[in-house]
């Protein structure tokens, strides 16, 4: 079922924080036993009881091991993933590198009449919006052509045919954070959620009437099929949404209670280039251009075509702050298969996964103890030890485009979005709250923080835990404990931060097997 019900409202969990003391050995590079007996307690919480962790603690500036906990065991890491996905695509595309979509002519011109076909090119940008659309129908109408007697086609032959990773869910087809992977896409909004629509579900005045539902951005790709009621005023909801497989039919049920906020769901579409080009056909109407003949999909456009207007993307290193801080994966695939294009010629996550493995053998992970099938991490497939990770994270910070790829990373309690992404509003009023710095991952019975905090006496540590087969709700609190414990930590003092075991699923834990940030309206 791609059933997805929404409940509009979230409580707090607060834990129970309680402290230990310990003198610790001397030596910068030292490992301090103070160190290990904390994060051994935390990992000792019944939290994990059956569970799977592998924790590694390493000094940033002389990679010097400081704590380890089955340091090469392989786990699922979530999104951990787009830990190597952002830094190989930083590496083998260039912080600089855009995305570029193009329009096309392909024949003659007879005074505004094109004798021809129009080609609508994509590369891949994920954070296409439907207003770069109309400015490209725009530069069409711009150019004097009114009139196109041939057909648009879409060329998204850059990338190739597979539109989902490998093992994904398919109980997640319709999820926005699963939509289907294509060189033309469209997102609905500034979070550039690409391949997915926005639908906005309004109650009715009074008990009885039909609700008023509106898809962004406007389109005729999607079709709603409203089947929903409007409720008693001061009633409880039971509105779900659901796209069935194949399908571009939203099916909106149940009902909301009148006087009730608008209820909002993002839904991936089935075949995100036929969306794009159904947008962009929109678009050269409004602008005044007429197509003749009917849209074509995936063919490539001849090499003598003529280049009438082109959008440029923003450069990857201003992309990797929507992309790590709210964990897009549908950026880490497009960057994978874009990858793989530029340095083997095929859109492929084969060959944009070999690339990357390859960049990061030369980066000194140990690649053959890894197995990556998707950029993003949300294939179960995908096995990374922790100490694989902080290989990453330590070998990067002499990389000229680092200071970049750091900035992306959340912020513990930072509360901009843009800033504090998935971390936002975890460890604060902790010494880690605007320092510590980390990817999160979140897949049911998997759990991954990885990146850098600067322990009390202002050195700074790099940090990797990946948490496997737990049955709690959620876990993330004994990661918070691990990083603020690190926080605390200094050389002849330290403090180890003890989380209190989570009773029940509540608002911190509820869709832990998902990141904050895909549960929408935003939670996080």
């Amino acid at each position: 079922m791609n059933r997805r019900a929404r409940a509009w409202s979230w409580p707090l969990v607060i834990g129970l924080i309680c402290t230990l003391t310990w003198s610790s050995p001397a030596g910068a590079d030292a490992p301090r036993a103070g160190i290990g007996d904390a994060i051994d307690t935390i990992l000792a919480d019944p939290l994990l009881k059956g569970g799977a962790a592998g924790v590694v603690v390493a000094d940033a500036d002389s990679g010097a091991v400081l704590y380890r906990h089955r340091p090469d065991g392989r786990l699922m890491p979530a999104s951990n993933t787009k830990l190597f996905t952002s830094a190989a695509a930083m590496g083998l595309l260039g912080p600089d590198h855009r995305f570029r979509t193009d329009v096309l002519a392909d024949g003659a011109r007879r005074g505004h009449t094109l004798r021809g076909d129009l080609y609508l090119r994509g590369t891949g940008d994920p954070a296409m919006l439907a207003g770069d659309y109309d400015r490209l129908a725009k530069g069409v109408a711009d150019a004097g052509i009114t009139k196109v007697s041939g057909r648009l086609i879409a060329d998204d032959t850059r990338f190739d045919a597979q539109r989902v990773g490998r093992s994904w869910a398919a109980d997640d087809e319709s999820s926005y954070y699963a939509a289907q992977i294509s060189a033309l896409t469209l997102a609905p909004d500034t979070d550039y959620d690409a391949g997915s629509v926005i639908v906005e579900v309004t109650p009715g005045a009074a008990a009885g009437d039909r609700p008023k539902v509106t898809v962004t951005p406007p389109n005729a790709y999607v079709r709603i099929d409203n089947r929903a009621s409007t409720g008693s005023g001061g009633g409880s909801g039971s509105l779900t949404l659901e796209r069935q497989h194949g399908s571009n039919t939203i099916t909106v049920s149940g009902a909301l209670p009148a006087g009730s906020a608008t209820a909002k769901e993002w839904v991936s579409v089935w075949e995100p280039t036929g969306y794009a080009t159904s947008v962009f056909a929109d678009a050269l109407e409004r602008h005044g251009v007429r197509v003749a003949g009917p849209t074509r999909l995936g063919r490539a456009a001849p090499a003598d075509a003529r280049t009438l207007t082109s959008h440029r993307s923003m450069p990857l290193k201003e992309l990797l702050v929507p992309f790590m801080k709210l964990s897009n994966n549908i950026h880490a695939e497009a960057l994978t298969k874009a990858i793989g294009y530029e340095t083997a010629g095929r859109g492929t996550w084969d060959a944009g996964l070999a690339a990357i493995a390859d960049w990061l053998k030369k980066q000194g992970v140990d690649t053959g103890a890894v197995r990556q099938v998707d950029g993003s991490g949300l294939s179960r497939m995908d096995n990374i030890a922790a100490g694989r990770l902080t290989e990453l994270l330590l070998s990067v910070r002499d990389e000229p485009w680092y200071a970049d790829w750091y900035a992306s990373l959340p912020v513990a309690c930072a509360p901009d979005r843009f800033v504090g992404g998935t971390l936002r509003t975890r460890m604060c009023s902790t010494p880690a709250a605007g320092n510590a710095r980390g990817k999160t991952g979140s897949l049911t019975g998997a759990s991954a923080l990885s990146g850098y905090v600067t322990d009390a006496d202002g050195r700074e540590l790099v940090y990797s835990v990946v948490l496997n087969n737990y049955l709690a709700p959620s876990v993330k609190n004994l990661e918070d404990a691990i990083v603020v414990t690190l926080a605390k930590s200094g050389e002849g003092h330290a403090e180890a931060v003890r989380p209190r075991a989570v009773r029940g699923a509540t608002a911190a834990t509820a869709d832990a097997g998902r990141e904050c940030s895909w549960v929408k309206p935003r939670r996080c």
